[in-house]
């Protein structure tokens, strides 16, 4: 024998044992490490058994899937059947492999699905087994869930979620002696690479206090203020809750009407201003608008008893008087973006209950208004389950930053999970520095009384739509906005959803431009005019549904950057002298980015 291993391009024969020993030993080393660090926190009492809820809800769910199909005989045994059938196909084809034959595959994989993408999970018959097994075994629980006609919709949505995340997890991409270009590594190199990961392991759940905190990119190669959210501008007040920035004109000439973009408080507004070349802020300021930009808290404790009211009255309300101070200018255009947008929605319906028309034109960037369509994050929004986190927030009086965090990724394990895990732990090698994972990875706080007002209201009974919604004794109405209004949504998005953005544009009083972007939740909107990367789609009305709104809509390459700023000035081109941030009335506090963004969780 040579040695080899078929499928496998690495001669076991010349493996060197003893370096392999001695890393075995090493990796061991580092796996104490990892567990010792894991374990410290909790031994020391920072940190109490959690998860058990959210595995219990999981158990409970599908275990409502799995009585469906076991309490009648005759289902049952078509659940058996089902998959019974493709496994002796399997069977049947690998033994015409082992005999040299030619053998149709049973269970392809998807042509987007990239953790097969190595050659060794087709030429190697035990690698091509395993991962036909897998796919198998995958589609039938999705099946399952798919058909137990016994469901409700929200139970079903949650089977379905928690399939997938287990499905994922059970990849045989994800572990060494199952994944065939995991294994050629580990060979090669004489398990060096699985060291590596280790110690960088270990290094992670340090990071996070005794929490596996993924790296997603190269953190020490970003710096907020120094290559990260720099375009020129002050600080030129603040509150408890907010920091308002003016950023400093680069034309002589500005819009008359200023711009204030209200960002989401759950995540910092950088991503509107990550390196010069992708910042949506300073192209703005480079087209002579005189930009404002919200710079939200990252809450501890004390702002516990925050609201969703004060969140509205202290953030962009008191903006708008902060703006009339600084520019002498009374009306002004605004932006929301996610919940930021949802935030100023409710403050404009606010407004129009008050008679108050400061504000003369609002855009949204995948911003949702009403919660039919909210997509995965649904999952985690039911009575139980929202009074388990009450509970939570109301001992700390915040949500952990890395909750939602994780809630986000888990929307897109597949890519913003797994392939980490296998290649920061298994691969032993670091990730690409990359501004976008960066800021993903920067989470924030959330007070727990504006959180529980935000998930009842939105997500759990879809009051805002509906007119139900209270806000210091005001019931809102959408239909009072009469402004114009220009609605992005993104096609990938998977926080808030295509279908769910475009309903909600029927919901405001006034004339709606809806505008579809390629791309997802982030670069569908971070998408500047340099880069000819996704394109975005222009049509009519918002009426109808969205299938039949894209197959008459105009499709165009790039960005809608320019599309935004062409709508902006039809509603009012008028230009005045450049002002300087503070407009001579306001002291200006502190440089750009301030010192709010700069709070880590």
């Amino acid at each position: 024998m040579d040695g080899k291993v078929p499928g496998l391009p690495v001669d076991v024969g010349a493996v060197d044992l003893d370096r392999l020993s001695h890393n075995m030993a090493r990796l061991v080393e580092e796996g104490g490490k990892a567990l010792a660090a894991f374990l410290k926190p909790r031994e020391n009492g920072d940190i109490k058994a959690d998860g058990a809820d959210q595995i219990a809800d999981a158990v409970k769910t599908l275990g409502l899937v799995i009585e469906y199909w076991m309490k009648d005989p005759q289902r049952a045994v078509e659940a058996q059947t089902s998959i019974a059938k493709p496994y002796l196909e399997l069977w049947a084809a690998a033994m015409k492999r082992m005999a040299g034959e030619q053998a149709k595959p049973v269970a392809e994989p998807s042509q987007n699905d990239k953790r097969f993408a190595d050659p060794g999970w087709s030429d190697h018959q035990f690698y091509d087994f395993v991962k036909q097994a897998y796919l198998i075994a995958t589609r039938w629980a999705e099946d399952l869930v798919k058909n137990a006609e016994g469901l409700d919709e929200h139970t079903r949505h949650k089977a379905e979620f928690y399939t997938r995340q287990i499905a994922n997890a059970l990849s045989p991409s994800n572990f060494v002696f199952t994944n065939p270009e995991l294994m050629r590594e580990t060979l090669a190199y004489n398990a060096e690479n699985l060291v590596r990961g280790m110690h960088m392991l270990a290094e992670d759940i340090e990071a996070g206090h005794g929490h596996l905190r993924i790296r997603q990119s190269d953190s020490s190669m970003f710096e907020v203020g120094r290559n990260l959210a720099t375009t020129p501008g002050q600080v030129i007040y603040q509150n408890e809750l907010m920091q308002l920035i003016q950023y400093t004109p680069t034309t002589d000439k500005v819009l008359k009407r200023p711009l204030l973009i209200v960002p989401p408080w759950i995540n910092k507004y950088y991503i509107l201003d990550l390196t010069p070349e992708k910042s949506f802020i300073k192209w703005c300021v480079d087209q002579g608008i005189t930009v404002f930009v919200i710079s939200w808290v990252n809450p501890d404790h004390r702002l516990a008893k925050k609201s969703f009211e004060h969140y509205v009255r202290e953030g962009p309300l008191e903006a708008l008087d902060v703006i009339a101070k600084a520019t002498g200018e009374r009306n002004v255009n605004a932006i929301g973006y996610c919940v930021g947008g949802t935030l100023l929605a409710v403050m404009l319906a606010y407004m129009a209950a008050k008679r108050d028309n400061r504000v003369k034109s609002a855009t949204f960037f995948t911003t949702q208004v009403d919660f039919t369509y909210a997509g995965d994050l649904k999952v985690f929004v039911d009575e139980d389950q929202i009074l388990k986190l009450e509970e939570e927030m109301s001992a700390r009086g915040y949500l952990e930053g890395k909750k939602m965090a994780l809630a986000f990724n888990l929307l897109r394990s597949n890519d913003l999970i797994w392939p980490y895990i296998v290649n920061n732990y298994l691969r032993g090698k670091a990730p690409f520095p990359f501004d976008l994972l960066y800021w993903n990875s920067d989470s924030t706080r959330m007070p727990a009384l504006n959180h529980s007002f935000y998930l009842r209201n939105c997500y759990l009974d879809n009051k805002l739509s509906k007119g139900q919604m209270v806000l210091d004794d005001v019931r809102l109405d959408l239909s009072a906005i009469k402004i114009p209004i220009y609605n992005l949504a993104s096609r990938e998005d998977h926080i808030a959803p295509a279908k769910s953005t475009f309903l909600g544009s029927r919901f405001f009083g006034g004339p709606v431009k809806f505008v579809l972007a390629g791309s997802g939740h982030i670069a569908g909107v971070v998408n500047p005019p340099g880069k000819v990367k996704y394109q975005h789609w222009i049509g009519g009305p918002p009426e109808g549904d969205l299938d039949s709104w894209v197959a008459t809509a105009k499709e165009i390459p790039g960005s809608w950057w320019p599309d935004w700023l062409a709508w902006l000035k039809s509603h009012d081109a008028t230009m005045v002298k450049a002002r300087k941030p503070g407009g001579g009335k306001l002291k200006p506090i502190e440089n750009a980015p301030g010192s709010y963004v700069k709070v880590h969780s």
